[in-house]
């Protein structure tokens, strides 16, 4: 077993193992149990009663955090002219066409997201083995491949997260960092939660959110209670 700092096992301290938290109760506590000097972020981790292996039970989908994410996302955009024009207006941090795809066949990956627009699609897809397992391939169910790239862009920048569902059946996002009050990461928290209720395939059986846990990105997990779906910001 990996030893622990003692930064951490104080913040383990204040955390009942054997509790499921409401979800307001949670992120206090990660906020509160935050082992580290930085502003750190706060994650979610859901395990869900999907098999991944079969297409009709994949869960995957964006939301709009209605406070961010509290990080700056770098955003590349797969453009040419006037849409290419519009991405940079829009504040995208790359912008380019063959070029880009060179240089990201070659290995680069130094960017949080990607936007594309339909008709570079075609030269874009040869880049699936690169961005696919980072989970940065354009994809229009997620709204990365689109006309209106400004507005793609202008979603990111303003807290846009994307979510996919691992081959554990897991699904991992962040609702914002530890510098947030406890309200605004709640209402991060039931807003990507109503999403992913949202997306319940019609061919999960059982219980659909089995485990669910808040921690920051090096403090102890908290268990939040699974059957709590109306997220209230107080208790």
């Amino acid at each position: 077993m990996a030893k622990r700092s003692k930064a951490y096992e104080a913040a383990a301290a204040k955390i009942d193992a054997e509790k499921f938290y409401a979800p307001f109760e949670a992120v206090t506590l990660a906020k509160d149990s935050n082992p580290s000097k930085f502003d750190a972020t706060v994650e979610v981790a859901f395990r869900l009663g999907v098999d991944p292996r079969k297409a009709d039970q994949m869960v995957r989908g964006t939301v709009n955090l209605p406070h961010g994410t509290g990080k700056v996302s770098r955003v590349l955009v797969f453009a040419t002219g006037d849409k290419a024009d519009a991405a940079i207006a829009a504040g995208a941090d790359f912008v380019g066409s063959d070029d880009l795809i060179e240089k990201i066949a070659a290995g680069w990956t130094d960017f949080d997201a990607a936007v594309a627009t339909p008709d570079l699609m075609g030269k874009v897809g040869r880049l699936g083995k690169v961005l696919g397992p980072r989970n940065l391939m354009p994809n229009p169910k997620t709204g990365t491949v689109t006309a209106d790239v400004a507005k793609a862009v202008n979603d990111i920048k303003g807290g846009k997260i994307d979510f996919r569902v691992d081959k554990h059946s897991n699904l991992h996002f962040i609702i914002g960092k530890v510098s947030f009050d406890a309200i605004k990461l709640a209402e991060n928290y039931a807003a990507a939660l109503e999403e992913v209720l949202r997306l319940k395939p019609s061919a999960s059986k059982g219980r659909y959110i089995q485990k669910a846990t808040v921690a920051t990105t090096f403090g102890p997990g908290i268990s939040v209670d699974p059957n709590v779906t109306k997220v209230l910001t107080e208790v």
